[in-house]
């Protein structure tokens, strides 16, 4: 598929499975990505891979994150926050870890973050996965941070489930240049 093509056709889909991408095929996607747009060459960012219990674990730091949050939540909601990490065999989390630069304020360095995240989803697709961003509370938490190793100055930009996908990916309408794009005349 070229690159016009699977610009054109990324989709979101959430009906993940087995296999996830292997460890070499991982980090070919993941060195690809790490191409994002980078203002100073920072590199404002790091990726957590999660397999197997690892996403049990991380679901048991969403639900005590969760009651921290709303300590009325009865079973049965913690049950549904606890499976949230295993949607999909492979969770990678992206996130964004700002630096003081003169010429590389925040808000670029947590974009940069997002465009890697972005090129994440576009190579899961481009070697036949398929992938979903998701964010949430949890990407917010400092319990979630603090659990997950990251500094609370740092930012979730997304928790991002890949798979192989189950079903296609559902229809959906396609924003188009007619109704987001305009020309600017001073």
């Amino acid at each position: 598929m070229d690159a016009m093509e699977l610009l054109r056709t990324r989709a979101s889909n959430g009906k993940l499975d087995a296999p996830a991408p292997d460890e070499a095929t991982l980090n070919e996607i993941l060195e690809a990505a790490l191409r994002a747009p980078d203002h100073a060459a920072l590199r404002p960012w790091r990726i957590l891979v999660l397999r197997g219990e690892a996403r049990e674990a991380l679901g048991e730091v969403f639900a005590r994150a969760a009651l921290a949050r709303e300590p009325g939540l009865d079973e049965e909601k913690l049950a549904r926050i606890r499976r949230k990490p295993l949607r999909a065999p492979l969770l990678l989390v992206v996130a964004a870890t700002p630096v003081a630069h003169p010429k590389a304020p925040e808000i670029e360095q947590v974009l940069s973050a997002g465009a890697l995240a972005h090129g994440i989803l576009l190579g899961l697709q481009a070697k036949g996965y398929a992938g979903m961003w998701r964010t949430g509370a949890p990407a917010y938490d400092p319990q979630v941070k603090e659990a997950l190793g990251l500094r609370g100055e740092d930012h979730i930009v997304a928790f991002l489930y890949a798979g192989t996908p189950t079903t296609p990916a559902p229809e959906m309408a396609r924003p188009t240049v007619a109704t987001h794009v305009e020309l600017w005349r001073g």
